[in-house]
């Protein structure tokens, strides 16, 4: 309990706080718990995990897990809020160096995917762009890459990012993972293996750098870093987390440095996609052909028109291609959606 009244005052625990202050510029507080494990509070939904140093960390890691950079995709929240819980409560112990964040507070509050900006278009400087100046948005994507960036330095192991979302629409696939592009990375084995211990069983390889938190950890940090898709958006309390106990199960494991499971006979291999368009809201009469109620995955053959403008007409050629975050209601510039196709 001493660990809870140093790091979250008043409240029953990590989600509780960040949700009562979502805005406070609280200082830093630190707890050790009963076995020399520190926690800092680095600024509010943002704790720093570190194990002591005479404790072994088996597979040579460090770890950054995220949720919540956009406020209404709940159920990865409270996937991490729990095993914040199960950790200060002494159930297991934290083998490796870990930095866990909860992303956008105040949308969070409101229930809200932003308040002003995305924050999921922020990273990798964007948040210096003049659109973006005096957004509190743009300072939170601008303090969570210094602290990620401090956090890299402090521990040179092999760093893996997991950003963990949940989808405005429902999918085909449910669960899946998007792998920012890096020239010339490939997705180690170890990852794949992971992501299919999750129960997370569709893998989309991008094809250009972009500005989200993944993007920015893999670019920037040289962290193997993924965005995981968990599911539907809910607001809190009306997830049924039973369906999110793959990811919190391999994610406890990584958390206490125990081996990888062997693979089972459901979740075996991945099955891989490519972007081969990214589709932007030009601003020129810009019209887009995909209907508000379909689903991720969803795939159209040669032929069908996707998008157009004054300038443009993009259409499906050679063979299918199939859409994810389909969203015509994004400003001019932004991302309205992306093809993929199967590898």
């Amino acid at each position: 309990m001493a660990a809870y009244q140093d790091l979250f005052e008043s409240n029953i625990d990590w989600l509780t706080h960040t949700l009562a202050k979502p805005s406070a510029d609280l200082p830093n507080a630190k707890a050790a718990l009963s076995d020399e494990t520190l926690i800092s509070r680095e600024s509010i939904g943002v704790l720093r995990c570190t194990p002591p140093a005479s404790r072994a960390n088996p597979n040579q890691e460090a770890l950054i897990v995220s949720a919540g950079i956009h406020g209404n995709e709940t159920a990865p929240i409270e996937v991490l809020n729990a095993l914040v819980s199960e950790l200060l409560n002494g159930e297991w112990q934290l083998a490796c160096p870990l930095l866990l964040i909860l992303g956008n507070p105040p949308a969070m509050v409101a229930g809200e995917r932003f308040v002003d900006a995305n924050l999921n278009r922020l990273f990798s400087g964007a948040h210096r762009k003049p659109a973006y100046a005096g957004l509190p948005e743009a300072a939170r994507a601008r303090f969570l890459e210094e602290t990620c960036y401090e956090f890299a330095r402090a521990h040179p192991q092999a760093l893996s990012h997991y950003d963990l979302h949940t989808a405005i629409r429902l999918s085909q696939r449910e669960k899946f993972a998007l792998y920012p592009f890096v020239e010339g990375r490939q997705v180690p084995e170890a990852q794949s293996n992971f992501l299919l211990e999750a129960e997370v069983s569709t893998l989309l390889l991008q094809h250009k750098a972009g500005t989200t938190f993944a993007s920015f950890s893999s670019s920037a940090l040289n962290a193997q870093s993924f965005t995981v898709e968990l599911g539907k958006v809910k607001p809190f309390g009306e997830n049924d987390l039973a369906c999110f106990e793959g990811v919190k199960r391999a994610l406890r494991r990584r958390l206490r440095g125990e081996t990888a499971p062997a693979k089972t006979l459901r979740f075996k291999q991945l099955t891989v996609f490519e972007v081969v368009h990214e589709i932007l809201n030009t601003g020129k009469n810009f019209r887009f052909h995909v209907p508000d109620d379909v689903a991720n995955f969803t795939e159209y053959p040669p032929g069908t028109i996707i998008w157009e403008d004054d300038d443009i007409c993009y259409r499906v050629e050679h063979s299918p291609q199939a859409i994810v975050f389909p969203n015509r209601d994004v400003p001019v510039g932004q991302r309205a959606g992306l093809l993929i196709r199967a590898l």
